[in-house]
């Protein structure tokens, strides 16, 4: 099983292991249902797949063959009730264990699934359904997520089928007891390589979800995540926090580590509460754990030392740029180095610091050798050492296997996005003389103040640095001499809740003074309760923006 996923890859390395040349080699018919779940199962049957964890400590265990068995269990039923080859077939299932059962059922026939949020209200669901022509849906029967699909139903008749899970609703079928009505075995139906397999709308920071469409092609793709970015093997133990109507399922717990042989951890909760995901790590003994930095952040706070994470090996750290502070703090504590990855829901990592690599606290890594990565101006054109410009993917459209197809039924996002032969991510970075790229934020984000363009998160992370910011934003505000300014909106920690004034004011911006050019210091700071974000937890700058430019 050791060298399982390299009947899927070619693949080299440089003298200190670290990998220089990575290319996906498949089938025209790779399936990743059939041909690592399945495969698997024949081969080793007894090997544990996942292992699920609630909040309420109840336990269920899947082996390979099970995973297997229960996908064809769900393949055959949903062919049962009319889904076909290309039909939409959109889940809401948190983190619950159907997810994985229904993902490599639906890839079984050939249909698209959609994974979405619990988070979704009424309009969302209108607006995904009208999208998308989402014909089926299996969703979780918690947090009033019926209720909300009902309510949206009235206003879209597209959905043939309603299928729900952990409780009943009138109108809905039991997913799991219906399941177990069919058989376990089932005839492979043929899929191409290049044919669609997952669409997600992005939770972008600025107007509506864009439909990301992905290929069979993109699991394959995650042996980079899995292999050699997480560093997994057959004895290891993956924790990725991420629901599963995000991309960093796909990334964390879907495709790479199967395909590794590893067992996938699955923490089924619904309030991230930090003692105890450190308590999982502790009593479950995880081996390798990947999340944001916010999350980090919060475990650092909780008290690292309360628990015993000898058992991990190995950290990874993705979502948002981290924090070189938190970096530290981790290493300090467990003598593991964070390493960080980026890459978007249209991609897989794009950008890092893969197995072997030495990284540099906060600095996202190197380009990973499944992608040709330039970081380029205005124009298309290459920037140089130390200039700041947007990371691209010098790619043809559609023709990519690690990247997705396109913006489903989105022609201008697709031409905006798809230009010069590349395909511009819409984040800027910088690259050092050591080839390692730095964040600085979005394309949109980036600020012009008196000349100079500073990047939002440079300051982020310095204010982050202070005992009093629990969470930031930093912006630019119209200024009538300047044009524009940089601004920190920031929410306080407890202890300083009650200090907030023009006194802090001064000592933040003395604070970043002291860490960095001065001209990048924030003329204004707010101090709010919360700020503004996606339904992913993303920071929504946009907004900040907007409300400023109001008053």
């Amino acid at each position: 099983m050791k060298n399982f996923y390299k009947q899927f890859v070619k693949e080299e390395f440089d003298e200190n292991g670290v990998l220089t040349k990575f290319e996906l080699d498949l089938k025209d018919n790779f399936n990743f249902a059939y041909d690592v779940i399945d495969a698997i199962s024949e081969k080793y049957p007894d090997k544990v797949a996942i292992l699920w964890v609630n909040e309420k400590g109840e336990e269920h265990s899947f082996t390979y063959k099970e995973l297997s068995e229960k996908s064809n269990q769900v393949a055959n039923m949903m062919l049962d009730h009319g889904v076909k080859k290309g039909d939409m077939v959109m889940s809401v299932l948190k983190r619950h264990y159907e997810y994985w059962f229904l993902a490599y059922g639906m890839m079984k026939i050939g249909a698209i699934l959609i994974p979405a949020t619990n988070q979704l209200m009424k309009k969302d669901f209108v607006y995904r359904f009208k999208s998308a022509d989402v014909k089926y849906i299996v969703a979780t029967a918690e947090d009033k997520v019926p209720e909300h699909i009902d309510n949206a139903l009235l206003e879209y008749d597209g959905i043939a089928e309603k299928f729900i899970t952990h409780g009943c609703a009138d109108g809905w079928i039991d997913f799991l007891s219906e399941m177990e009505k069919y058989p376990k075995t089932f005839d492979r139906i043929e899929t191409r390589v290049e044919d669609p397999m997952l669409l997600y709308f992005s939770s972008g920071t600025t107007g509506y979800p864009k439909m990301v469409l992905h290929r069979y092609s993109i699991a394959a793709a995650h042996i980079l995540t899995a292999k050699h970015w997480h560093h997994l093997d057959e004895n290891s133990l993956h924790l990725t926090v991420s629901e599963s109507g995000w991309a960093k399922c796909a990334w964390g717990k879907m495709f790479g580590q199967f395909i590794c042989g590893a067992t996938v951890f699955i923490y089924d909760f619904d309030r991230f509460v930090p003692a105890n995901i450190l308590k999982m790590i502790q009593d479950y003994k995880i081996t390798s754990f990947c999340a944001p930095p916010t999350m980090f952040r919060f475990f650092i706070k909780e008290g690292l030392e309360s628990y015993d994470l000898s058992s991990l090996k190995y950290s990874c750290i993705a979502g948002e740029a981290l924090n070189a502070e938190v970096f530290n703090k981790w290493y300090e504590y467990t003598g593991l180095k964070l390493m960080e990855g980026y890459g978007q829901t249209e991609t897989t990592v794009i950008v890092g610091n893969l197995y072997g690599m030495e990284p540099k606290p906060g600095a996202m890594g190197k380009p990973t050798p499944l992608y040709q990565v330039e970081i380029v101006n205005e124009n298309g054109e290459p920037v140089g050492v130390g200039e700041t410009g947007e990371i691209a993917v010098i790619a043809k459209r559609g023709e990519h296997p690690a990247l997705f197809v396109e913006y489903y039924r989105s022609p201008a996002e697709n031409e905006n996005a798809w230009r010069f032969g590349m395909y511009h991510t819409g984040d800027t970075a910088y690259k050092d003389e050591d080839g390692y790229f730095w964040y600085v934020g979005r394309t949109d984000d980036v600020i012009k103040a008196s000349g100079y363009r500073i990047g939002p998160f440079e300051i982020e992370s310095i204010l982050m640095e202070h005992p009093s910011v629990l969470e930031c934003a930093v912006t630019a505000a119209d200024d009538p001499i300047r044009g524009k300014v940089v601004k920190a909106t920031i929410i306080l920690t407890k202890a300083y809740k009650d200090k907030a004034g023009d006194e802090l004011v001064k000592e933040l911006q003395e604070y970043v003074k002291g860490a960095t050019a001065p001209y990048k210091y924030p003329r204004i700071i707010e101090f709010v309760d919360e700020l503004p974000k996606t339904i992913s937890g993303k920071i929504r700058r946009a907004e900040i923006r907007a409300r400023d430019s109001k008053k």
